[in-house]
């Protein structure tokens, strides 16, 4: 990727995380749960939203120290009580993938026009905010707290695991930044196949 298209992904990025969180915040208050609404935060504004580590220093970070091999941002995390939602077990799961699944939505959008636009320079850029958007959408499957995957995880987790969970949200923080440094590798397979399933 030049470096033309590493300045666009990584302003790409930003927007696509704003939309992640934005529909976390959307969800949760459909289940019952006003929280992101009433601190402002249900909206696409990216003042609203945006975190100047994980949204600016952080991608910055990792697009120039891996050569755009790897990047990865998020905005500031929409609050939400889950104690509001109506349903207890299966509300923050959803609350949980409704970011990915606004990603997914967003890739399959862009890759579908990808697919109707004649080859060449504006092509490349709407495969790269369907890229984007797929890294967004893997990533924050991953079941490690505090990713979105951990709590569709921690839904499925029998109530006699709670010590389990208890233990994976003290300490999530510290096996994430592991993830994060030694073992993001593992997620380029499932990015690249999706790239090619949506995008082709």
């Amino acid at each position: 990727m030049d470096f033309t298209k590493l300045i666009f992904f990584f302003l790409i990025i930003i927007p696509s995380a704003i939309i992640h969180e934005y529909a976390h915040g959307a969800m949760a208050d459909r289940l019952g749960d006003p929280t992101a609404k009433h601190a402002g935060r249900l909206s696409l504004n990216p003042l609203a939203h945006i975190d100047l580590y994980g949204t600016i220093l952080m991608p910055l970070f990792l697009l120039l120290a891996t050569g755009g091999s790897f990047m990865f941002a998020y905005a500031k995390p929409v609050p939400y009580n889950p104690y509001n939602l109506k349903n207890k077990k299966w509300g923050p799961a959803l609350v949980g993938i409704s970011g990915p699944a606004a990603n997914l939505i967003t890739a399959v959008f862009f890759g579908s026009l990808y697919k109707f636009l004649p080859v060449g320079n504006f092509s490349d850029l709407i495969a790269i905010i369907s890229f984007a958007n797929i890294i967004l959408l893997v990533f924050n499957l991953v079941p490690i707290p505090p990713l979105d995957g951990s709590k569709v995880l921690f839904a499925l987790f029998p109530d006699s695991w709670n010590n389990v969970k208890i233990f994976l949200e003290r300490y999530g923080i510290i096996i994430f930044l592991i993830f994060v440094f030694y073992f993001s590798w593992v997620i380029t397979p499932v990015t690249s196949w999706l790239f090619r399933l949506i995008v082709g």
